[in-house]
């Protein structure tokens, strides 16, 4: 263990398994705890208006009271690391950890740290058929991540800020032209792909993801919406939602089917929802914040592959 070596991870499961392999200590990690991939933020990450926003925003969206100290123990760490030489992120493949990701490498430079930064980044592996989460590889093959892990270049890093600064602001559709910018990211380009479609189709007003979920309904024999939870956690693909942001989506896709004490069941609202027969946006009345654009300013127009602007708020 290099205890030079400073270590911020994607959350306590990743830390802990770190901790046991002898990779880090307590006193050389931070656990990102943040789900930036939903609710308002700004800029400027851990300023206190971006700490108001976030506080506002679990309480009205999840009725979760945040302390400040709780939002800021782990990040304050970052105040002092004189005693670090190099900087490794661990974050995987998925939009969810790539939002926290940008935003992390656009704390480091608001708060004029200049060290090496590497990347450990987990998704396919070899051997395995399906994506893998960090904190699901073997100890072996955590170990194999972390000696491969990569060196972002100035390059990198602007690019992480750029995506960070656009996504705090409204025109979303500037991240489209950083779909195919090279970069050590293997998967931004995908998880740029997945948040573009995150905002109301203008056909239907659901987005893919939900439109998934309505598929998922009509396909499977779905008993509950914690049934149905589960479903959605393995086939979501590149959007990394846990419970507590899937429960908040299908609370939204009720209006689209009938439930008892047995079974869920697309109603007539979902099959025309899913056949783009009917635009539902109003109804669904779909308040949520990515960053700094509201889902209710937007549709995605998958023949123009961009957002345009909800009539009403066109101005």
């Amino acid at each position: 263990m290099n205890t030079k070596i400073l270590h911020i991870t994607n959350g306590d499961s990743l830390t802990n398994n770190l901790y046991k392999l002898n990779i880090t200590t307590p006193a050389n990690t931070i656990t990102w705890q943040e789900t930036l991939c939903v609710g308002p933020t700004v800029e400027e990450v851990a300023s206190d208006e971006f700490i108001k926003k976030r506080k506002a925003f679990f309480k009205s969206f999840y009725d979760i009271t945040l302390s400040e100290k709780e939002m800021t123990s782990e990040l304050n760490k970052l105040d002092n690391i004189s005693g670090f030489t190099e900087i490794v992120l661990w974050f995987e493949y998925d939009l969810f950890c790539h939002i926290n990701m940008v935003a992390v490498i656009s704390l480091l430079e608001q708060k004029g740290i200049f060290l090496p930064i590497y990347l450990v980044c987990s998704g396919r592996v070899e051997g395995e058929k399906d994506l893998k989460g960090l904190s699901e590889l073997n100890p072996r093959q955590l170990e194999s991540h972390y000696k491969s892990r990569v060196k972002l270049n100035v390059d990198d890093i602007a690019l992480a800020r750029k995506v960070w600064k656009i996504y705090c602001g409204k025109d979303h559709n500037s991240l489209l032209p950083l779909v195919t910018r090279p970069s050590s990211f293997e998967y931004m380009s995908i998880c740029l792909k997945a948040h573009i479609k995150r905002f109301p189709d203008i056909r239907s007003g659901i987005s893919t993801l939900e439109y998934n979920i309505l598929k998922l309904v009509k396909e499977n024999n779905v008993t509950s919406r914690h049934h149905l939870v589960g479903y959605t956690l393995h086939y979501q693909g590149y959007y990394g939602y846990g419970d507590l942001q899937l429960e908040r989506v299908i609370d939204l896709l009720a209006i689209f089917f009938d439930e008892d004490n047995v079974s869920l069941k697309l109603n007539r609202k979902g099959h025309l929802a899913i056949e783009h027969q009917h635009n539902y946006q109003n109804e669904m009345n779909n308040t949520i914040y990515y960053g700094g654009a509201s889902c209710l300013d937007y549709k995605f127009d998958k023949q123009q592959n961009k957002l345009i602007k909800t009539a009403i708020h066109a101005n």
